[in-house]
């Protein structure tokens, strides 16, 4: 008999329900600037968890995610200016845009292999960069800001900032719940198979490539999702912000790294981290990414496996298991042999 669940685990889904409603109701016990910060440590805590199902479950180690993040981010901008589309739903159709231009995009870097693939998504995105900068409508290099008018669309300043809260609050939520119920699948142990080794998955008869890139366009769509409503939320767009590879992909990387790689609980946990310390040593001007480094380095050094990994394996803990152990079977008294009547002796 299989099973997922420990001992340990179970008190996880409660945790994380009891979670969700404190943070949903945030609007009520914490102010504007509060709201703001806790819709940017979602929106950090999704894209971490999407790099990470890259990285550590699809074994596609990029770093040009900031590509689906300005994409989705000009598809928004693009459609509520150009079009007059609701800025709300820029967010679903950045998602449907960033999937189909994630196809042509891995056609391209699945070429590639380790340093090389990495090194080709970076490529594409500055491609991208340059591209959008090259845009007028959408003011070229210096970028655009929504108008007051669109925004009307959406309510006044007060609402806007609940709903966009909730909506970011909505978004990771819905990530993290996706990437769990992926793993859990049929897929979820092909992907484990393909990062553990490529040549025996595809000898088992894995459709490695399809896998890949199945999870390559879910990545896709989820990032420019968020990079979408990440940049409703600042009203201003420009190129070098939208398709900042420090931003949204060097930090998230480092968030991912010091939470753990391959394990769901690990961004979180990096997240949390990622923030207590910015905004702890954010005074401290260019010694703060200094520390962010060291920090960086002293994780990988002593905890290579993140610092959800090291608690893991001392502690137990898991919060979302995904892999199955073997359970013993409950003891049941024997069940009597079968008896023969005795034959009667022959006269």
């Amino acid at each position: 008999m299989t099973a997922r669940v420990t001992h340990g685990s179970r008190i996880g889904p409660i945790i994380a329900i009891a979670a969700l409603l404190a943070l949903a109701a945030a609007p009520w016990w914490t102010d504007r600037q509060g709201l703001r910060l806790l819709g940017e440590i979602y929106a950090y805590a999704a894209l971490a968890s999407l790099w990470n199902l890259l990285a550590g479950y699809a074994g596609l180690v990029t770093v040009g995610q900031q590509a689906f993040v300005g994409l989705g981010a000009y598809t928004l901008f693009g459609l509520a200016l150009l079009a007059g589309v609701n800025p709300l739903w820029g967010i679903p159709a950045a998602g449907l845009i960033a999937a189909i231009a994630a196809v042509p995009v891995a056609a391209l870097t699945f070429r590639l292999r380790g340093a090389y693939f990495a090194i080709g998504t970076w490529v594409v995105a500055e491609v991208f960069r340059l591209g959008a900068a090259q845009f007028s409508a959408l003011g070229g290099g210096s970028g655009t800001s929504l108008p007051a008018s669109v925004l009307a669309a959406i309510g006044n300043r007060a609402a806007r900032e609940q709903l966009f809260y909730w909506l970011a609050l909505a978004l990771a939520a819905a990530t993290i719940l996706a990437i769990l119920l992926l793993l859990r699948s049929r897929h979820g142990l092909a992907l484990a198979a393909i990062r553990d080794n490529e040549t025996a998955a595809r000898a088992n008869g894995i459709e490695v490539d399809r896998t890949r890139l199945a999870v390559f366009v879910i990545a896709a769509a989820g990032t420019a999702m968020i990079g979408a409503l990440i940049f409703l939320q600042k009203l201003r767009i420009s190129p070098d912000a939208a398709f900042s590879v420090n931003d949204w992909t060097a930090l998230v990387i480092f968030i991912a790294v010091i939470g753990g790689i391959g394990r769901v609980e690990g961004p979180l946990l990096g997240t949390a981290l990622f923030f207590l310390l910015r905004e702890s040593l954010s005074q401290l001007g260019s010694l703060y990414l200094l520390v962010l480094g060291a920090v960086a380095i002293a994780v990988m050094l002593l905890a290579p496996r993140g610092l959800w990994g090291l608690l893991a394996d001392r502690l137990g803990w898991q919060l979302f298991p995904l892999a199955r152990r073997l359970e013993p079977r409950s003891s049941a008294p024997p069940v009597p042999a079968a008896t023969t009547p005795a034959r009667e002796a022959s006269p």
